[in-house]
């Protein structure tokens, strides 16, 4: 036994038909942003402009996945997974946003999942991972209702050409897609707004019920629907009372704002509190709690790591002019935690406080798919650190598990070493070594690692079988 192997969850710790997998987005690795008729996304704007991304690189080379895709599969089959969580990009299904949908983009996409299911492994479709069409964009973005309109048509579309796709995820992580897009201004399409950014996170989620309801309707046997949250429990960096409400403002905007509309049918009762004058929340219509709120199949959970909030001045001292991300809180890095290559504290414990505290808040909680959990670093393949890492996740997602939450499946992020958004390429989070310059894929310790681990479950599986 390795050091590595030392401390791992044994094989009965998981259920039987518990879902490995391992998980990417379209705009991180595909490229290829020019070709097949593709339109340009808020992401292709965004990181064209200067100061925007480290290096100022962009997601036009990524990983070459739109050509390189039968490599990756083979790796995917490889790697022993069961299933595998793609998305889809809205500019190369609709380069305007809407209209008519390009057969070449979805033809890809049918490419793909045909050859997945060749090796058996089922795909789980995201179908909103932050790239927007631009065209979109330059109509109000996420701002205005039309985007959620639009993307419930895109949805319908895409469901519509992908036969064979038991789960479908709507959006990935709103939390990104609208407080760090449209107020923090660090990712696409860089804005630093009040109301337009709470009107993105309230839109993102009507366009996840109309979407979703657009997806029931037409849905084949046995497909289920979800959603993708980013979840990090907000602790206060020290014991004061300050701390303490500066942690409760970060919990809302980063998690309670997505959570209560959609598991309990309730806007949080701190929101106007905390926004204060920035927004009067006119976005709101009749009937939008009951469309969002409709019953999950189940929840897809990213985590990387908690947030440790200590209270501090805002930005702008005029609160009309605040953006949605001026709280009053700034995080504070804990002593004591190891922190990842990318200098991250490494908390698994809030994996498992993420899980068994969502179950106690939300009676009923639907069945829960860990969608996204990784380690970051400069691209070492001797990976110790990524080894150790998903090795002490998977024990806080077993444990979460023996205390009673109904969790499915873990998705490794990511396979491939890709774009990281703002980080560009110098953070590299995967179980495969990219060289970009040859686009060279090299297996790492923990592409072994996980392999060997999910042999284990799955031997141990069949032999109880």
């Amino acid at each position: 036994m390795t050091a590595t192997d030392r401390h791992a969850p044994g094989a009965d710790a998981f259920p039987a038909d518990f879902v490995w997998g391992a998980a990417t987005s379209a705009y991180q690795i595909e490229g290829a942003v020019d070709e097949d008729g593709r339109g340009p996304s808020i992401w292709d704007v965004f990181s064209r402009t200067p100061g925007t991304v480290a290096a100022g690189e962009s997601g036009d080379p990524a990983c070459d996945h739109y050509r390189r895709w039968p490599e990756d599969v083979a790796l995917l089959a490889g790697l022993g997974v069961g299933a595998y969580r793609l998305s889809v990009a809205w500019p190369r299904v609709f380069p305007e946003g809407d209209g008519r949908a390009d057969r070449r983009g979805l033809d890809f996409y049918r490419r793909l999942v045909d050859a997945l299911h060749g090796h058996g492994i089922v795909p789980f479709v995201t179908l909103y991972h932050w790239d927007l069409p631009q065209a979109l964009e330059e109509r109000g973005g996420w701002r205005v209702r039309d985007t959620a309109e639009r993307f419930a048509d895109y949805a319908a579309a895409v469901h519509g050409a992908l036969d064979g796709v038991p789960y479908w995820i709507t959006l990935n992580e709103p939390y990104c897609s609208s407080i760090v897009g449209y107020a923090e201004g660090r990712h696409a399409p860089g804005a630093r707004e009040g109301h337009g950014a709470l009107a993105a996170a309230h839109h993102l989620l009507v366009g996840h019920g109309l979407a979703a309801t657009r997806l029931r309707e037409r849905a084949r046997e046995g497909e289920q629907v979800g959603v993708t949250l980013n979840m990090s429990p907000s602790v206060p960096a020290g014991p004061s009372a300050e701390d303490a409400a500066a942690a409760r403002r970060m919990d809302l905007m980063v998690n309670r704002q997505f959570t209560e509309p959609l598991l309990g049918a309730a806007y949080p009762g701190d929101m106007s509190e905390v926004y204060g004058e920035i927004s009067d929340f006119s976005f709101r219509r009749d009937g939008d709690l009951a469309l969002i709120s409709a019953p999950l199949d189940f929840l897809g959970v990213n985590y990387y790591y908690p947030i440790h909030a200590a209270a501090a001045p805002y930005a702008q001292s005029d609160p009309a002019l605040r953006s949605a991300f001026d709280i009053g809180v700034r995080t504070v890095a804990p002593d004591g935690p190891p922190t990842s290559g990318l200098g991250w504290r490494i908390e698994p414990r809030g994996l498992r406080d993420t899980l068994t505290g969502l179950a106690a808040r939300h009676p009923g909680l639907p069945p829960v798919f860990i969608t996204e959990n990784g380690y970051g670093d400069r691209g070492e393949t001797d990976d110790t650190g990524r080894v150790a890492y998903l090795r002490d996740h998977l024990a806080a997602t077993a444990a979460a598990i023996a205390e009673g939450v109904d969790v499915r499946g873990y998705f490794c992020w990511s396979l491939l070493d890709n774009f990281e958004w703002a980080r560009g390429y110098d953070a590299r989070f995967g179980l495969v070594h990219v060289d970009y310059a040859t686009q060279a894929r090299t297996p790492k310790a923990s592409y072994r690692w996980y392999r060997d681990f999910i042999g284990k479950q799955v031997k141990a599986d069949s032999n109880s079988g």
